[in-house]
């Protein structure tokens, strides 16, 4: 087994080869740069540790850690124009960049290079792959479907919220996972097990992240302070509070989303005093542990040795305990 590091630098390595050099250039362009923005590249890592914690070579799993990555990177071209967002890994989206068409266009035909590199495969492993990818990235959209949908109601339960970022998030970290396990040729309860691991793990991330979103350190996050809560976001810790807080705290939440006359900075500190004295940030952070805590009950149930199990282990503790 490899660390992160080593599985990270395989993949840009493998990924850098990958550039499309093909004419229209205005409809490769723009897959080239999405692809080489950088980014943390956890799902093909995930990928390549799952195929070695099961016996295969991580080189076997290359062209399908890449599939998930061309996928997470198209997911975020169509998303990136969805929001109108003009920055992406501090650097112009790509509709920014060219055009809405052109990212559109690009974005589609990402999608299916993402099944193409599946084609390295001998058929049986192709057919599981593909099978997989095409659950999984239905399920993206009826996530993204799902979260498109909430920012218009204010009757999103707390069981509907998690089970958006199920499918917008923690759907693709159970699939690159699962993925190392076909190229590994496990069987197939490993198989939906590690999935079933890398699912917990990333709804147990997407909380993480909405409570680094309010309460994180500017400097590391990378990512604006209180973003969330400048766009009225209803995260968990938004729902927490309409839960927890008394009458009064949840007043004057909802006054604060909706008001137009107080600065950004005055908003995102007020807010996230409620988030603390409802107990919303407290039961947040309780929420990341249970669904690492699931994650890690899963490991008992995989055919891997104990000292696979703990390494598995450690990268959950690792992805919890992170600060950016």
């Amino acid at each position: 087994m490899q660390n992160i590091e080593a599985y990270q630098k395989s993949f840009i390595n493998y990924l850098e080869d990958f550039a499309v050099n093909k004419e229209p250039e205005n409809l490769y362009a723009p897959v080239n740069y999405i692809l080489k923005l950088g980014g943390k590249r956890l799902r093909p890592v995930l990928t390549l540790m799952t195929a070695e914690v099961f016996g295969a070579d991580a080189q076997k799993a290359l062209d399908a850690a890449l599939s998930v990555e061309v996928f997470h990177n198209f997911s975020l071209v169509h998303d990136d124009i969805m929001d109108d967002a003009p920055l992406r890994r501090g650097q112009q989206t790509v509709h920014e960049k060219w055009d809405v068409n052109t990212g559109i266009l690009s974005g589609d035909a990402m999608l299916i290079l993402a099944y193409q590199l599946f084609e390295n495969y001998e058929p049986r492993i192709f057919q599981s792959l593909a099978k997989l990818f095409s659950k999984t990235a239905l399920e993206v959209c009826e996530g993204q479907q799902y979260d498109i949908d909430f920012e218009t109601r204010n009757d999103v339960t707390i069981p509907q919220y998690l089970k958006m970022i199920e499918y917008k998030t923690a759907v693709l970290v159970g699939a690159a996972m699962k993925m190392g396990a076909i190229v590994a040729e496990a069987s197939e309860q490993d198989q939906n097990s590690i999935y079933d691991f890398g699912r917990y793990l990333g709804i147990a991330f997407q909380l993480q992240d909405d409570y680094l979103d309010a309460f994180g350190n500017p400097e590391t996050f990378g990512k604006q302070v209180g973003g969330d809560i400048l766009e009225n976001k209803k995260t968990y810790l938004y729902l927490k509070t309409l839960e927890l807080g008394s009458d009064t705290e949840k007043s004057n939440l909802l006054d604060l989303m909706s008001s137009i006359s107080i600065t950004n900075e005055a908003k995102v500190e007020k807010v996230k005093a409620l988030f603390n004295t409802s107990g919303a940030a407290d039961a947040t952070q309780l929420a990341v542990k249970d669904y690492t805590k699931k994650a890690f009950s899963v490991l008992e149930e995989l055919n891997i040795s104990e000292d696979k199990k703990q390494i598995l282990q450690l990268f959950g503790e690792q992805l919890m305990n992170r600060l950016v």
